[in-house]
């Protein structure tokens, strides 16, 4: 059964997928290296565990647990290896960029994480070979509202946790807000104008 799963998926959206986990990875370290704010999930998470007295990463179980039962109801097509990618690779990137020391390092820091991000989340699920239960939640509800640009969906979702994050009382910073209104519009740009070509016709 495995390996028609991974024939079905074919080892070019597979390698794909890979890959844009790794870019995924490296612009969240390159993000969070700037110190202006987290993205919004991971903001939102960090102050609600706050509130509850839990640990960021027991809740954040707790949270991928949640939305992974609202994906398996809502979005079960978008369960794959992708999925558990996504979940463990992430924590196995190194730091190798220099702490930035200026504000104007930090903000271009910044810009270049959202960028790599977007780019990384772009390429990740775009081969449809699974994707993290947050993300899925941008996928489901574009799927269910088609006129509406992707673009605008992945907006409503960062927003609602950067949002959450600050009634909480969690830190919102220059990153924050650049990730909540910006990781959207570039994900749909290289959506259309790299991800999508690559996994054409494969």
């Amino acid at each position: 059964m495995a390996v028609n799963y991974f024939k079905k998926i074919g080892a070019r959206r597979l390698l794909i997928m890979i890959m844009g986990n790794v870019f995924l990875g490296m612009g969240i370290s390159i993000f969070k290296l700037s110190g202006l704010g987290n993205d919004p999930f991971s903001g939102m998470v960090m102050a609600l565990a706050n509130i509850l007295g839990f640990s960021y990463a027991s809740f954040l179980l707790v949270i991928n647990g949640g939305l992974f039962i609202f994906e398996l109801a809502a979005g079960r097509r978008l369960i794959g290896i992708g999925t558990l990618v996504n979940a463990f690779l992430h924590g196995l990137w190194p730091l190798l960029f220099p702490v930035p020391d200026t504000m104007l390092l930090r903000v271009v820091t910044v810009l270049v994480g959202v960028i790599v991000t977007s780019f990384g989340v772009s390429l990740y699920q775009t081969p449809n070979a699974g994707v993290a239960p947050y993300d899925s939640i941008s996928l489901i509800t574009a799927k269910s509202r088609p006129l509406i640009p992707y673009f605008w969906h992945r907006i409503a979702t960062d927003a609602v946790c950067a949002v959450i994050c600050f009634l909480a009382g969690g830190i919102i910073g220059l990153g924050t807000l650049v990730s909540a209104f910006g990781l959207g519009p570039i994900v749909h740009f290289f959506n259309v104008q790299v991800a999508g070509r690559l996994v054409k016709d494969c």
